[in-house]
């Protein structure tokens, strides 16, 4: 997947997302909360999801998707190597992890838009 520039391309496209420094790394952020960041140097993606989707998402392969190794992890924050995540399911962990943010009524306008499945 090519990743930054899709990556920003579809965060972008989804209600009142800003991007910003976040240390090292570049943010996606739904009124000024994180859903998603992205370390360009070891092409991974961080995304925050409920316990519950991170087993989800972890169980179609722990190599690619899995939760951060610390407390942050047992909080949803979850990993995801761009280098060998498919598309679709790239896509899927973002929308789930926006919603997980973002506010109910911006969440049900993501449903109207063409990421939404």
């Amino acid at each position: 997947m090519a990743a930054i520039d899709k990556f920003r391309k579809i965060a972008l496209s989804f209600p009142e997302v800003t991007e910003e420094p976040h240390f090292e790394k570049i943010s996606f952020r739904v009124k000024k909360k994180i859903f998603a960041t992205y370390d360009d140097k070891n092409r991974r993606a961080c995304i925050k999801l409920s316990p519950i989707d991170q087993n989800i998402f972890s169980a179609a392969d722990k190599t690619i998707i899995f939760p951060v190794d610390n407390k942050w992890g047992k909080q949803g924050w979850t990993l995801i190597d761009m280098n060998k995540v498919r598309e679709d399911l790239f896509i899927d962990s973002l929308i789930t992890a926006y919603c997980q943010i973002a506010p109910k009524i911006l969440a049900d306008q993501l449903d109207q838009t063409k990421w939404c499945r």
